[in-house]
């Protein structure tokens, strides 16, 4: 009895030992790569902001403020000025009306309120449908493109909701989800520089099957 109490005793230790020291590797790795992470993240937003906004001299990461949208929901906008004036932003905005949950993009627009470009920074959706959203609005191909749009003039709708935006084949919901982020990134942008005409009404979304003859 003794005997078997002593080897219960051992193992014991054993595991606690092996749970100890892997807690303080787990640790130090943590401790290792959340810097590297973090300046990864960094860089990647800076890119994107780049990508979309016209050419700055400031640094928007660091001149980020919070805006409101049409509908109460704040949006965070990194401003992008030349000489201390104004050029235009960038703003990331999302939607949680995806097919397969929430899309967040990027936006950016010039000092008018064109929209410049975009990226899409998450998603979820259906590879190969849904998926295609970042090439689709910027290709020069019958309607599909929203590059160079001004925003004042309505919001991005797909045709089929009696808009002028050629939706993605198949993935309807996906391309409304798309459209009613890049709306809610203007209604932002608008409000708070002083734009008019921002519109922030929700596309209408479908809870039909994408990808199949019912995803309208």
């Amino acid at each position: 009895m003794a005997k078997l109490q002593s080897t219960l005793l051992n193992m014991f230790l054993s595991l606690t030992i092996i749970c100890i020291v892997a807690g303080a590797i787990l640790a130090g790795v943590n401790m290792y790569t959340t810097g590297p992470i973090a300046t990864s993240k960094a860089a990647a937003l800076e890119k994107a902001i780049k990508d979309v906004t016209p050419e700055f001299d400031n640094k928007p990461t660091e001149d980020v403020y919070m805006a409101v949208t049409g509908d109460g929901d704040s949006l965070k906008i990194y401003p992008a000025t030349k000489d201390g004036k104004l050029v235009g932003a960038a703003v990331e905005s999302n939607t949680k009306k995806g097919f397969s949950g929430e899309i967040k993009v990027i936006v950016g627009f010039d000092a008018d309120g064109k929209l410049l470009n975009y990226s899409v920074l998450q998603h979820a959706e259906t590879p190969g449908l849904g998926a295609k959203m970042q090439d689709w609005f910027s290709t020069d191909k019958n309607k599909q493109s929203v590059l160079g749009r001004k925003l004042a003039d309505g919001e991005l709708k797909v045709t089929k909701d009696g808009g002028d935006v050629d939706a993605i084949t198949a993935a309807t919901i996906t391309s409304r989800a798309f459209l009613n982020a890049v709306n809610r990134a203007y209604s932002a942008f608008s409000g708070t520089d002083g734009l008019t005409g921002a519109t922030s009404k929700s596309s209408t979304a479908n809870t039909r099957e994408e990808g199949g003859k019912n995803n309208e």
